[in-house]
């Protein structure tokens, strides 16, 4: 069963489930943890100087006393000495000799820890910062260390904890809410920032990928790229390349769409012209003239050919080729069809058929013939569209030649060449370079039909006095020619 996305929560906002909400709540988190780590340490040097101003005070109490008369204080004179320095008892230490300064006879015993503010122990202050601060209750504890104002060699100091419980807490509270301020003014300052930096730019590229991809067909929605050069930058001049391709293939597509249902209205009803044509030529038979003897046959097969090739495309609905059913040919013969079948149409053209009388070729006939009708015919165009061509008698010729199982065919002319400008796409379907009005189709188709036999067609050579065409067919592989043979004798010993 497949796992569905949790659902966002309609209570929020939009904004806040996205990628700005997403940002907000990651600045505050941050700067949050950041406060706490600077908390620690501060917490912990608050206590120290806390009880560092105690025992500063104290030893003040302490000189005090010791400047009394005969060192003696009233009852009430020595509470009040000890509650203005926050402590019960003070003792400092000289040399060897270590003396109760002042005290509220509060025994030894009761000191329920000391503190030694003398071994300056990082991780042992932190510790005992967050016991006193988490701690409940009172308690006596004792605080040594070196007297500020140097009266002695070590000063001891008995004070209550709750005080200082009480200070820490009122501190780290003042310390909470001025992190919580500052954790949204900086977060706040970030998130503008990187709202307009990045979240902005990134909601630009999601909402146009979206608009797009609604109607790739409108060019006015191909994102517009900004003058960034970072990644953003990148993304967008990409974003728009992409679109642009994809527009254009979009465009392309609803061409050839609506080009295929076109060539199947027109076969439909030129099948049935072609049709009226057949039977018409069938009457040519009974005419006893020489030359309409000799081309009615040809007339009879190009008409052949035409409709099977409509009846064809009808049935499958475009225009896609059949796969080829090789049989061994004499390409001088196919030439030679090929060169009759274009005298008619261009008399002034010199057709050469200069392929061997025993040449042979592995290839589909019908498919041959149209790949070699194909090139004559681009050869022809060119001439039709070439300003020299009064000035030389134009010439195509067919020829051909056998390296081991690959059959090579050239057709070359002496027209003025093809353009630099269209040789790269010069086998793309609506690339021509022929004259206006050509479609653009002819090689494409023959380039097609080359490779479903398994081979290439190239330019070999162009230039301003002519043009050759270069078209490799191999034979088939021996295990398809197995099959094709077995398949065949099958099909003889089903009609036996």
């Amino acid at each position: 069963m497949l796992d569905t996305p949790p659902t966002p929560s309609p209570m929020l906002p939009s904004r806040l489930r996205g990628l700005s909400g997403k940002v907000l709540a990651l600045t505050i988190i941050f700067v949050m943890l950041g406060e706490i780590l600077i908390f620690l340490p501060s917490i912990a040097n608050f206590r120290i100087q806390w009880m560092k101003t105690r025992i500063s005070l104290a030893e003040i109490a302490a000189l005090a006393a010791e400047a009394a008369p005969n060192r003696e204080l009233d009852e009430a004179l020595r509470k009040e000495i000890l509650m203005g320095a926050g402590v019960v008892a003070v003792s400092l230490k000289r040399g060897d000799t270590r003396q109760l300064m002042l005290s509220a006879n509060v025994p030894e015993q009761v000191v329920e820890q000391t503190f030694d503010l003398r071994t300056g122990q990082y991780y042992a202050t932190l510790f005992e910062a967050l016991s006193t601060l988490v701690r409940t209750g009172d308690r006596v504890i004792k605080v040594v260390d070196h007297p500020p104002n140097m009266s002695g060699d070590l000063i001891d100091v008995a004070m209550h904890e709750a005080p200082l419980i009480k200070a820490m807490r009122n501190y780290a509270l003042n310390i909470l809410l001025l992190s919580v301020v500052l954790s949204l003014v900086v977060a706040a300052m970030i998130y503008a920032a990187l709202n307009r930096v990045l979240v902005r730019p990134m909601q630009r590229l999601s909402n146009n990928m979206t608009q797009f991809g609604d109607m790739p067909e409108d060019a006015s929605r191909i994102i517009s790229p900004t003058q960034r050069r970072d990644e953003i930058g990148t993304a967008e001049h990409e974003l728009h390349d992409m679109q642009t391709q994809l527009q254009g293939l979009l465009q392309q597509k609803s061409r050839l769409a609506a080009l295929g249902l076109a060539v199947a209205k027109v076969s439909h009803d030129l099948r049935n012209m072609l049709t009226s044509a057949q039977l018409i030529s069938d009457r040519l038979g009974d005419v006893r003239d020489p030359s309409v003897q000799r081309f009615a046959p040809k007339l009879i097969t190009s008409l052949d050919r035409a409709i099977g090739f409509l009846n064809q495309t009808l049935q499958y609905g475009q225009a896609q080729e059949r796969a080829p059913e090789r049989s061994r040919l004499l390409l001088h013969d196919v030439a030679q069809e090929v060169i009759e079948s274009n005298l008619l149409a261009s008399p002034q053209l010199s057709l050469v058929n200069a392929v061997p009388r025993t040449l042979t070729v592995e290839a589909d006939r019908e498919h041959l013939n149209r790949i070699l009708t194909n090139l004559v015919r681009n050869a022809i165009q060119a001439f039709d569209n070439s300003a020299e061509e009064a000035n030389r008698k134009p010439r195509v010729t067919l020829s051909g030649a056998r390296y081991g199982s690959v059959s090579e065919i050239e057709v070359s002319d002496n027209g003025p060449g093809i353009p630099f400008a269209v040789r790269d796409k010069l086998f793309e379907a609506f690339q021509t370079a022929a004259k206006p009005g050509g479609t653009g189709l002819g090689l494409a188709i023959s380039a097609e039909l080359v490779q479903a036999h398994g081979g290439t067609i190239a330019v070999k050579e162009s230039s301003a006095t002519g043009t050759v065409f270069l078209v490799c067919i191999p034979d088939a592989p021996i295990e398809l020619a197995k099959q094709a043979v077995r398949h065949k004798a099958t099909n003889a010993g089903s009609l036996t």
